[in-house]
């Protein structure tokens, strides 16, 4: 458990250092929220979304290049014959991921409630069990995009080409009903789309068990899958 503390600190920190992460899941979705919101219920309508994009952006972006990173430099294997096992290098980055998006998530919160006038969530409850799944299913996906490629360029790039699509056809980072139709009924079927809906659910909708439980099904999915493809060299 020390290890793991010790880790996800020494993760963190990096992570707080990159300039890409801090703006993508710090900056840029604040920007948004200041930009799109003039009044109270139009911020409560895109904080659920914007936070959706910023667990994205770390899970499936910044984790599967970082993990990458690790591999094709070898710090798997050395971590190998170390008293601290490659798996809890990983956990660490998890936790790291977490820890950031929870910030950055606080401060579009924040700034919507304070600036905006915004509620907070009808359904406190359910709204951290969303947030939560939604961050596991995630980093589960990040896992499997790192798991399928070789190299750390190649798991960036692809993290990115699943990222865009779903940010923009799951609702993240515009609400879906805007989309044409066509465009619509693919978002249907994105994971991302669950995310959102569950958050939405517990900021101002009704609660309903569908989406948690898609959430926590490709989370067990991607967990399974990510175990059996990765490669620690």
């Amino acid at each position: 458990m020390k290890a793991f503390a010790l880790l996800s600190a020494a993760e963190l920190r990096l992570l707080a250092r990159d300039p890409g992460s801090l703006f993508f899941m710090v900056a840029f979705p604040l920007m948004l929220l200041i930009l799109n919101s003039g009044g109270d219920r139009e911020a409560e309508i895109f904080m659920p979304g914007y936070i959706v994009m910023i667990l994205a952006i770390g899970g499936l972006s910044a984790l599967p290049a970082t993990v990458a990173t690790y591999r094709e430099r070898k710090v798997l294997r050395r971590l190998a014959a170390a008293p601290v096992a490659p798996l809890t290098l990983l956990a660490a980055q998890v936790g790291a991921q977490l820890a950031m998006g929870l910030a950055g998530s606080a401060i579009v919160v924040g700034v919507g409630v304070l600036g905006y006038g915004a509620g907070l969530p009808d359904h406190p409850a359910l709204s951290v069990l969303a947030f939560l799944l939604c961050a596991l299913m995630l980093y589960a996906l990040g896992f499997v995009i790192a798991a399928l490629a070789p190299r750390a360029k190649v798991a960036e790039l692809l993290g990115l080409l699943v990222l865009f699509p779903m940010l923009f056809l799951g609702g993240a980072a515009i609400p879906r009903e805007g989309l044409p139709g066509e465009l619509l009924r693919i978002g249907e079927h994105l994971p991302l789309t669950y995310a959102v809906t569950a958050l939405r659910d517990g900021w101002f909708g009704s609660p309903g068990a569908l989406p948690l439980l898609v959430l926590a099904g490709i989370t067990v999915i991607g967990t399974a899958v990510a175990a059996v493809l990765f490669r620690w060299e």
